[in-house]
């Protein structure tokens, strides 16, 4: 069963039980919005705040300027990836576990769900911390449902908020996003740390392992997600790159006879979703390794695979709170970005003036964005089906 229908299944799940039980769950529902307040963790920002309060507020005066750059660099990188989207559409979903034909990422569903939950929770708690920092007061904290789209808010106190100078309201508005990418560095300091000494001391390599079979692929109900590939029309494999570097030298339409641990199995290949003169066959996969014998036996089994996963589940911590971080510092509202490209605007230029500037650039960038979900993802969602 397509993984897009279990997403579809739990979410619908989700808006019966709201409805149903509306008042016992205190959910709130406004058309195609659900939400969810709480103040049980008030205290806990409350707490980390007050650690340092001047800590925090000087720590956001560096990261407004990082946010600024970071927005024109996020704008930068969404124009390119519209230029590159009409050469060679491509299609992304950040939803863990879903496989689009022809997408470069494939997210894994463990680490990928941990990864966006932790996203989500550090973002919106780093808004909270520098407004209690700064003396915003915080009415509640909750979790919010756009149709199907998750989300989590820290909801401000708007009296404060109007009160406040804009130097508070850029630092809290920028806090959410930096914080996203100080959590990014250092899960990217332990993927370099673990995979560059123990894992390759640990572990060492057993062929290529079958993480998804893309659906409407040469190779679905054939191959298997598990599978360990050990060579490809006799050519040894043992990771992406050397399965690339063998395909390069195919052309679509021909045959692949693959050796794997389950038996020899026969598919022929594809063109590419996103060029048709590439050979394509529709797995993702990454190499399989084994624990070495004496590191076995000197640690057993366990402490081996736990460092291995928890390099994987840093890698995605550090892969989606940059690419989350960085969009939602787009200058465009009602993202972080387009909040903070106001307040900016606001220093020099009128009021109404501002207004009109956001909302144009705002109008833009969300056509963009419309432009390459259209064209990039709906394809290669509607050829899963």
């Amino acid at each position: 069963m397509n993984i897009l229908w279990y997403y579809l299944i739990f979410f619908i799940v989700v808006w019966i039980m709201a409805i149903l039980f509306r008042d016992k769950l205190k959910a709130d529902i406004y058309g195609p919005i659900l939400m969810r307040r709480t103040k049980k963790l008030r205290g806990f920002i409350d707490a980390v705040a007050n650690t340092s309060p001047r800590f925090w507020r000087w720590s956001m005066n560096i990261g407004i300027p990082i946010s600024v750059f970071c927005m024109g660099l996020s704008v930068y990188l969404i124009i390119i990836s519209l230029q590159y989207m009409f050469q060679s559409p491509q299609a992304a979903l950040l939803l863990p576990g879903v496989d689009i034909p022809g997408s470069p990422i494939y997210i894994p569903v463990f680490s990928g769900i941990i990864a966006l939950i932790l996203l989500m929770v550090v973002h919106e708690f780093g808004h909270g911390i520098l407004a209690r920092a700064q003396g915003v007061g915080i009415k509640s904290i909750g979790v919010i449902l756009l149709a199907v789209l998750p989300g989590a808010f820290v909801e401000l106190d708007e009296e404060d908020v109007k009160k406040a100078k804009r130097s508070v309201k850029l630092r809290i508005y920028a806090a959410g996003s930096m914080f996203n990418l100080g959590l990014a560095a250092i899960a990217w300091v332990v993927v370099i740390v673990i995979s560059s000494s123990f894992v390759p001391y640990a572990f060492q390599s057993d062929g290529l392992e079958i993480a998804s079979v893309t659906p409407g692929s040469p190779s679905e109900g054939i191959l298997q997600n598990g599978m360990i590939i050990y060579n490809i029309n006799g050519h040894q494999v043992s990771n992406r790159t050397s399965v690339n570097q063998f395909l390069n030298t195919t052309h679509p339409g021909d045959v692949m006879t693959l050796v794997t641990d389950q038996g020899t199995y026969t598919v022929t290949s594809s063109g590419n979703p996103n060029n048709a003169s590439a050979t394509y066959i529709g797995i993702r996969g990454d190499t399989h390794l084994v624990v070495k014998p004496d590191v076995a036996r000197t640690y057993g089994e366990t402490i081996p695979w736990f460092l291995y996963n928890l390099v994987d589940l840093c890698y995605w911590i550090y892969a989606l709170n940059i690419m989350v971080g960085l969009f939602n510092l787009l200058p465009m509202k009602p993202l972080d970005g387009g909040i903070i490209f106001e307040e900016l605007l606001g220093y020099k230029v009128p009021e109404n003036i501002t207004a009109k500037i956001v909302s144009c650039v705002s109008w833009i960038l969300i056509g963009i964005v419309a432009i390459l979900i259209i064209y990039g993802t709906v394809p290669g969602i509607m050829q899963m089906f």
